[in-house]
């Protein structure tokens, strides 16, 4: 448990005692103590200006505890620039941090919403497939036409074949005419027809 220090009369901070407070926690995020940075970063979810220091954190934390508590007060947290700062970990290399990146991401769709046209023109295709994979899982109205966009735009075969998958997930009788012009455009490649004739079946089937 992080303490705050009490203050005595007429030695208040100009900020006040909740600056005081989450000037603490924030300093209480670097300790060299996991259980401390673990209760700060919990502590840090009352304060949603901390989102950076917080994303901060998560980029070089090693603890997997503290680490999900990070995750849990940016997802409590939920605005659009902490959605913006996790999105940055689709690109990272250590798998876990950027598992739990789109974990996190899932769970706050409409502070995500803003950045999806942007994931979805990344030059780098595995950012595109990270992006469709949350747009797969997320409740998002508006995701189904998402994922129609890629199939219908997107040059890469993995990022449009994870577009299908999710349209199979997600998908409505409105992008089968959508499903049949990729079929074109890959023509003779066994997955993807294979991913397609998957796909029409579950959204005809509801």
């Amino acid at each position: 448990m992080v303490l705050v220090k009490q203050k005595t009369p007429g030695s208040e901070s100009p900020g006040g005692p909740e600056v005081v407070g989450r000037d603490a926690l924030l300093a209480a995020l670097e300790s060299d103590t996991a259980s401390d940075r673990r209760s700060a970063a919990r502590e840090l979810a009352a304060f949603p200006e901390t989102a950076p220091a917080l994303c901060d954190r998560l980029a070089v934390e090693q603890s997997p505890s503290v680490r999900a508590a990070i995750l849990m007060s940016l997802i409590r947290i939920g605005s659009p620039e902490a959605a913006g700062r996790l999105a940055e970990f689709l690109r990272s290399d250590d798998a876990t941090l950027r598992n739990g990146a789109m974990e996190a991401l899932q769970e706050m769709p409409d502070a995500l919403e803003g950045h999806v046209d942007r994931l979805l023109a990344d030059g780098d295709s595995d950012v595109r497939i990270f992006a469709v994979n949350i747009l797969s899982a997320v409740r998002l109205r508006s995701a189904p036409a998402w994922l129609a966009r890629v199939i219908r735009s997107d040059s890469h075969v993995n990022v449009c074949a994870a577009a299908v998958d999710g349209l199979a997930e997600i998908g409505g009788v409105e992008m089968l005419d959508d499903l049949a012009d990729l079929r074109r455009r890959f023509a003779g490649d066994d997955f993807m027809e294979f991913a397609i004739d998957t796909a029409s079946l579950r959204i005809r089937g509801r």
